[in-house]
């Protein structure tokens, strides 16, 4: 049985998302969580581009060492060979590549560059060229697949199979789908290719969770595996894209899902915390009404509310929040507080990593490991948390590699 699996989409396209951002050690630190999770694989880098080169290389590491756990560490480019031959030289050995495939921006983006046939053709190419280079997986992202004639999108699908593609992305750019068309579009290219298919929402309309899950559940009834793509909190481009948690709890939880597996071993107590460290790295207040995490997912005031949910929980809530980790996680504590940071001395430091269970064999290793807090808290310009100073203590090597820019 086909099963259905996700992506998460937060250290590529919602770091390139207008006004936001997240340092590499953040970056690193979302990667770790949603190892954490169980999440089958993070599309966590461009490898074209050369400030993200240390990023990439001690990410690959923190995988070999097993910090990582099994997560996917998957690299996005252009469907241009050169860009593909960049990539490879950083080691990253699971990519996807992107090319539009609607006439609205091959005429329109490409401008008399490109047309159908030779965007085709520099797909094909770069499919190959990745493969010659021993990249292990290799999507191929149909952007703007929702408003591409579907007889077409079938076509580049077979060539790009042909030419030795592991997946296709099919990407509504714009949220342009709704669940019935995307489920009818999906379910076809699935039964026409036989290729498993990744499902790419944006939320323009406020319908990428809608849409992942009947684009999932398309590519299933179409007989092939599924990958869903996701950001943490539906963070994105323009008005974002389909929200990891919920897509989750979607899957789970909604009416008529039975039928329909998840195959990634995912330990949703992680939720709470991934939501909350990408609220507090992004600078992103976490909505009031968000499913699972916000303030008010299990707050109830009417009386009948409140009356049914003291009587019995599933009278006013489909799960549980203990399921979430949401009863785990803490506020900032009050009263006296010794914090370590860019400015701080050893004293607050060794008071800090005592707190935290952690010890230091010399003196040498503690001052090493202050140096490595103090460039970190400048590199973020927020105060560590506690699972970044564990990350640094545990892995300073990788960490002072993430933190390492070079113009």
């Amino acid at each position: 049985m086909p099963r259905i699996h996700f992506i998460d989409v937060t250290n590529r396209d919602a770091v390139q998302a207008s006004r936001i951002s997240l340092s590499k050690l953040q970056k690193t630190m979302v990667n770790v969580y949603l190892a954490q999770m169980g999440v089958h694989q993070s599309e966590f880098a461009f490898p074209c581009a050369d400030s993200e080169r240390y990023y990439i290389e001690a990410n690959l590491e923190l995988r070999q060492v097993g910090a990582l756990k099994a997560l996917v560490l998957e690299g996005w480019c252009r469907a241009t060979v050169s860009d593909v031959a960049a990539a490879v030289t950083t080691g990253v050995t699971d990519l996807n590549v992107s090319a539009p495939t609607s006439d609205q921006m091959i005429v329109h983006k490409f401008r008399g560059k490109l047309d159908r046939e030779s965007m085709l053709h520099e797909m094909v190419r770069a499919v190959t060229c990745a493969r010659e280079h021993g990249v292990r997986t290799v999507g191929v992202n149909a952007e703007d697949a929702s408003r591409t004639d579907l007889d077409r999108l079938i076509e580049f699908a077979h060539a790009t199979k042909e030419a030795g593609a592991d997946r296709l992305r099919y990407c509504d750019t714009l949220g342009y789908d709704r669940p019935f068309s995307i489920y009818e579009r999906v379910r076809r290219l699935a039964e026409s290719v036989r290729i498993p298919i990744e499902i790419h929402c944006h939320n323009d309309l406020g319908m990428a969770v809608a849409n992942s899950v009947a684009g999932a559940q398309g590519a299933i009834d179409g007989g092939v595996d599924t990958y869903v793509n996701t950001s943490v909190n539906g963070l994105g481009e323009r008005a974002g894209q389909a929200d990891l948690l919920s897509c989750i709890l979607a899957l789970r939880f909604a009416s008529g899902m039975d039928g329909y597996e998840i195959g990634d071993p995912l330990d949703l107590k992680v939720s709470a915390k991934l939501a909350n460290y990408v609220s507090y790295a992004f600078g992103v207040p976490i909505p009031i009404n968000q499913p699972g995490v916000g303030p008010n997912a299990f707050a109830h005031e009417a009386g009948i509310h409140a009356d049914g949910a003291l009587k019995n929980r599933r009278n006013y809530e489909l799960y549980d929040y203990e399921l979430l980790g949401v009863d785990q996680e803490t506020s900032y504590p009050r009263g006296r507080v010794i914090t370590t940071g860019e400015f701080g001395g050893m004293a607050g430091f060794e008071y800090v990593f005592n707190r935290l269970g952690i010890t230091f064999s010399s003196r040498e290793e503690a001052e090493r490991i202050l140096r490595l807090v103090r460039y970190a808290t400048a590199h973020n310009q927020l105060s560590l948390t506690d699972d970044e100073l564990r990350l640094i203590a545990m892995y300073p090597e990788q960490v002072r590699k993430v933190l390492t820019s070079m113009p």
